[in-house]
């Protein structure tokens, strides 16, 4: 359990690192935004796609033993 919340910890620094070196995350090609009125909408689906991918990543790494 110490283990797996040292590497969540690492993740969300690493993530807001590359947000302030200007990654543009959440505003990736991929992700849905609408708008109409005074109504918008965001569906960040490429966002989503790569945070999986790097989370099913570190969670196989990680259960290996």
């Amino acid at each position: 359990m110490g283990r797996l919340l040292i590497v969540i910890g690492i993740l969300l620094v690493a993530a807001g690192l590359l947000i302030n070196l200007g990654l543009p995350l959440g505003r990736l090609p991929g992700d849905f935004t609408v708008r109409r009125g005074n109504f918008s909408f965001h569906f960040p689906l490429a966002t989503s796609i790569i945070a999986s991918v790097i989370l099913t990543l570190v969670f196989m790494f990680l259960g290996r033993r």
